[in-house]
């Protein structure tokens, strides 16, 4: 029998591990700029944000193909790992936190109570049930702002409604603002409360819709309520409602650079939308002035949107 020469042997059995390691590189470099792609304003930067937190389940199969094929360069599969946590990482969760039902501190509430779902006094009375201080709901019509009007009525004498956002506290208003936001139309307020430990500013926003091919408006709003918040000089800022944008969205960027979000507690990211298989969170709470903040998604009502809670404290 006529055997192979030895080299070729050897050139013939290293072929595939090539073929192997130049996959795992290739799919390290792919992800990568995928995440990168995230940082990027507009549509683009829009739809790798709503994947992003999924992605991670395509970044262990590329950790554990790197090991397994040549465990000197796995290294390789660090790459986009470090660059997918930096870019969530104020969106993942923190295990050890508790989880936004703190006794102490200011305690407040916001959903999306969904227009014509009918329960908009259900949500009220769960999250008022709760122990929140002050409650942000958006996307309310007629008969949805009125059922929480007279269900808060007695334990929140203070509110402010404009449009299709309103807030409700138990804590007395010493001012208040309707915004517009560029739109045109008001869905957006804020109103001052004068709450434990000092007045704090607060906004309530219902973004536009996050359409395809008509995007700007929602970035424009955002944006400009960026800039309101930037100008804003109180000494404790609350921002919440409904931003129709997923917190790693290039079009947060104005506000996370006044404002922080409030982190959830758990080893699972918080989602908010859809409430009956929730995907993305769209629904926030922002804050400066408070040295500690855990927030919490829970069901009220029958909306499509789950609420958030947020404690506030220090």
């Amino acid at each position: 029998m006529i055997q192979a020469p030895r080299e070729q042997v050897r050139t013939t059995a290293a072929a595939p591990r090539r073929r192997a390691i130049l996959a795992v590189l290739l799919a390290a470099l792919a992800l990568t700029a995928i995440v990168l792609l995230g940082a990027v304003p507009g549509p683009l930067g829009t739809a790798v944000a709503v994947i992003l937190p999924w992605l991670g389940f395509a970044l262990v199969p590329l950790a554990i193909g790197a090991l397994l094929v040549r465990p000197r360069t796995a290294w390789v599969a660090a790459v986009p790992i470090v660059a997918w946590t930096v870019a969530l990482w104020g969106f993942l969760p923190v295990p050890w936190q508790a989880d936004g039902a703190a006794a102490h501190g200011l305690l407040v509430a916001t959903q999306n109570v969904e227009a014509g779902s009918g329960t908009g006094a259900a949500s009220a009375r769960t999250l008022a049930a709760g122990g929140a201080e002050i409650l942000a709901f958006t996307e309310l019509d007629g008969d949805s702002g009125s059922a929480i009007a007279d269900e808060l009525a007695d334990a929140y004498p203070h509110s402010y409604r404009v449009g299709t956002v309103g807030v409700w506290s138990r804590h007395p208003i010493l001012d208040e603002e309707a915004l517009d936001l560029g739109l045109g139309w008001k869905r957006a307020l804020r109103v001052e409360v004068d709450a434990p430990g000092g007045p704090v500013s607060v906004y309530v926003v219902h973004a536009a819709s996050l359409r395809p091919g008509a995007q700007s408006a929602r970035d424009g709003m955002l944006s400009a309520l960026g800039q309101r918040i930037g100008e804003d000089r109180s000494a404790r800022v609350i921002a919440l409602g409904d931003f129709n944008a997923v917190s790693t969205d290039p079009a947060l960027a104005s506000i996370a650079g006044s404002l922080s979000e409030v982190r959830f507690g758990g080893i699972a990211p918080a989602f908010t939308w859809p409430a009956s298989f929730p995907a993305v969170r769209i629904d926030h709470v922002f804050q400066r002035g408070y040295a500690t903040a855990a927030g919490r998604t829970t069901s009220a009502g029958g909306s499509d949107h789950l609420a958030v809670v947020a404690a506030l404290s220090g």
